[in-house]
């Protein structure tokens, strides 16, 4: 009988591993003060402080039951072997193999799911896409990229709204919002923020030559009213204006969109999808609020000048990630250095390896750079 007593051990060490790594027991420990805190009698005295404890040990379990899971997977896998072993019955190891890969699998997945522990990871995501230099190439690649972030989402069970979206003119979107719905958006997808450059033969030029396009990507977390930021009137412009796109003629001939402009940062944030001013006002001011905190978050993380004050243009010299068609194929990102070599998998919506290199590599080295 092959002998499949060390399979398991891998799974142990890494959970030890983990458990240090990512401040389980503390976590656990802190999971446990909150559950008592529930339990007392005058919890829901203090309502906003309720909401808090219950986000926060929503977080904290969508960490820590996975881990438990892991845990006992794993326990039940090396009493499945040595009882194997015991009896001496080889009729049990393609059971056994298949168990060591589900439980790899598993394992992995909480790992992952570990590495997002920021304050806001857990949130709904809001991205945005604008085109950058390139002209209508770099307006076609806008909307490939949507297209992409579009089959990522759908692929793994998120919801997605179309915010904004407006057309780049021969081609492809100027610019372009979608929420997307569900758990640990935000925080799997904040690595996509940055410059996105694309090297293909330009579909608009008439002798086939080779062109370069750029499009930015933002991804900020959805906030709700248990998060506290104040905006003052007077801090704040606001400025209606007519909405073109989707909404039909109505939206057309009505001064329906909002656009909110934070006077002393000059962040601003607009909608147009809804029909109702009063819907696009509501929405505007969500994203301003999304992208105040996300501004406070970088300049603590000290990434606020790497992200915004080194990025300038969407052009040459700045991108994160660099999607090759020609002459060769091959996406690559700047900074974890993960590749592949099919971009059509990719831009149609591959991106998970992308995505874990990013967080591991943020993890064990900090912000990676962009050389």
């Amino acid at each position: 009988m092959p002998t499949l007593s060390a399979t398991p051990k891998p799974l142990s060490t890494a959970s030890s591993t983990c458990e240090t790594l990512f401040d389980l027991g503390e976590k656990q420990s802190r999971r446990d003060a909150l559950t008592r805190e529930m339990e007392s009698p005058n919890f829901w005295s203090n309502q906003e402080h309720a909401r808090k404890v219950i986000a926060e040990l929503k977080s904290l379990n969508g960490i820590l039951k996975p881990y438990e899971a892991v845990v006992s997977q794993a326990d039940d896998l090396a009493v499945l072997i040595e009882m194997a072993e015991e009896a001496g019955d080889q009729s049990l190891d393609d059971e056994i193999r298949q168990a060591v890969a589900r439980a790899q699998a598993d394992f992995e997945a909480f790992e992952l799911r570990s590495m997002l522990s920021g304050t806001n990871d857990q949130c709904n995501a809001y991205l945005t896409i604008h085109a950058g230099a390139g002209g209508t190439d770099a307006c076609d690649f806008a909307e490939m990229l949507l297209r992409m972030y579009l089959m990522w989402a759908d692929s793994h069970g998120y919801k997605v709204e179309i915010v904004n979206r407006e057309e780049g003119g021969v081609a492809g979107i100027q610019e372009a919002t979608i929420k997307v719905i569900g758990d640990y958006a935000y925080g799997y997808l904040k690595g996509e923020s940055g410059v996105h450059r694309l090297v293909r033969i330009s579909p608009f030029d008439a002798n086939a030559r080779r062109q370069t396009s750029f499009a930015s990507v933002d991804v900020l977390p959805e906030v709700d009213e248990s998060i506290d930021i104040e905006l003052r009137d007077c801090d704040l412009k606001r400025d209606v204006f007519r909405a073109g796109g989707p909404g039909g003629q109505h939206q057309n001939k009505t001064e329906s969109a909002v656009r909110y402009t934070h006077i002393p940062t000059g962040v601003s944030a607009e909608s147009r999808s809804e029909r109702s001013q009063f819907q696009n006002d509501a929405l505007a001011l969500q994203l301003l609020k999304a992208k105040l905190i996300r501004l406070e978050e970088m300049k603590r993380e000290a990434e606020y000048a790497k992200a915004y004050d080194e990025k300038g243009d969407i052009s040459f010299g700045y991108q994160i990630r660099d999607y090759v068609l020609q002459p060769y194929q091959l996406v690559k990102d700047k900074r974890s250095r993960f590749e592949s070599t099919n971009p059509a998998r990719v831009l149609d919506g591959d991106l998970d390896g992308f995505i874990d290199a990013y967080l591991r590599h943020k993890l064990t080295q900090g912000e990676p750079s962009k050389n």
